[in-house]
C-alpha cells in the first residue's frame, strides 16, 4: 500500500508586485496565520500589508552590544586595578579614558555577532530542504514571479476555501504543495 504525500499547504502565483501586495492584505484580513510572501526583490510596505510585527533582532544586537562593552571595560578595570596595578606616568590605576578604545572595540564586535547569529535564529537558518521546493512554478521565485504560500498547519485553513480566496486575489496559479 503506497502512502500518500502529506499536503503542505497552498501556493499562489503572481506577475507584479502590486498584485502580490493586494493578495497579501487580503490573506492577511482572512485570518491567516501560517503564511508568508516570497518575492524575486524587497518589495516597500510589503510588511505592513502582511501585518507583520516588528523584529526582535534590534534588542538582540542592543544587548549584545552594551554586553560586549561592559566586558571589556571590566576586564580593562579588573586588570589595571586588581590583577596587575602599576602606576604608569602618574596616573591612577582605574584611568577609564584609556578603556575607551578597547571597550568600543568589543561592543561593535559583539554586537555584530548578535546581528549575525540572531538574524540566523530567528529565521531559522540554515535550512537545507523547504516544502515549497516541491513546486516547479516556484523555482522562478527569485528570477521573476511572486508567491503567496499558505501553509495546512493553519488553524483556518481549508482547502477548497483557501483555493478560492486566492484565486480571488487575482492570482494567474494556484497549487496544492505536497510536503
Amino acid at each position: 500500500m503506497a502512502k500518500r504525500p502529506k499536503h503542505f499547504g497552498m501556493l499562489a502565483e503572481y506577475e507584479t508586485a502590486a498584485d502580490l501586495y493586494h493578495a497579501c492584505e487580503k490573506v492577511r484580513d482572512a485570518g491567516y496565520a501560517a503564511w508568508d510572501a516570497h518575492t524575486p526583490y524587497p518589495v516597500h510596505g510589503l510588511e505592513k500589508a502582511m501585518g507583520l510585527r516588528s523584529s526582535i533582532i534590534p534588542y538582540i544586537v542592543c544587548v549584545m552590544g552594551f554586553t560586549g562593552a561592559g566586558l571589556g571595560f571590566l576586564l580593562q578595570f579588573w586588570s589595571s586595578t586588581v590583577a596587575y596595578p602599576l602606576i604608569i606616568s602618574a596616573k591612577p590605576y582605574n584611568s577609564y579614558p584609556a578603556f575607551v578604545p578597547v571597550t568600543f572595540e568589543l561592543g561593535i564586535l559583539l554586537g555584530a555577532f548578535g546581528a549575525v547569529f540572531g538574524m540566523l535564529g530567528v529565521n531559522k537558518l540554515p535550512q537545507l530542504y523547504h516544502s515549497l521546493f516541491n513546486s516547479h512554478r516556484f523555482a522562478r521565485f527569485s528570477d521573476d514571479r511572486f508567491f503567496i504560500s499558505i501553509e495546512a498547519r493553519d488553524p483556518k485553513y481549508d482547502g477548497e476555501r483557501t483555493r478560492k480566496l486566492l484565486e480571488s486575489t487575482g492570482a494567474t496559479a494556484v497549487e496544492e504543495v505536497e510536503d
